[in-house]
């Protein structure tokens, strides 16, 4: 089953699971420790963030390790794109006004 990335991503706790594996690949035993959660908890959300191509997996021995995606990232960025540009615009804006109202102090 294929799930979409922004479901992924809707959950603070696979958010975290993903900023652990954007600094290094890790076993899910390695990432249930930095959560208060069970092991069988975080081992649903790292079989999300797999379902949706965010995580990779890669056995080594017995061991398995989960790596991050960047590329899937892509999706949100893209998706996020226009707002950034209209943000931007709205920063800008604000900048002249502010200039604006410096330039009119006595």
């Amino acid at each position: 089953m294929r799930r979409d990335v922004f479901q992924a991503i809707a959950d603070p706790t696979r958010r975290a699971i993903l900023t652990l594996l954007a600094i290094q690949a890790m076993t899910p035993n390695a990432i249930a420790e930095h959560f208060e959660s069970t092991r069988q908890a975080v081992s649903k959300h790292i079989k999300i963030l797999a379902e949706s191509d965010l995580v990779k997996q890669e056995q080594s021995g017995r061991e398995i390790y989960y790596h991050f995606n960047p590329q899937k990232m892509k999706e949100v960025d893209k998706w996020l794109e226009p707002f950034r540009q209209k943000w931007e615009d709205r920063f800008n804006q604000l900048d002249t006004v502010l200039k604006n109202i410096k330039n009119t102090k006595p």
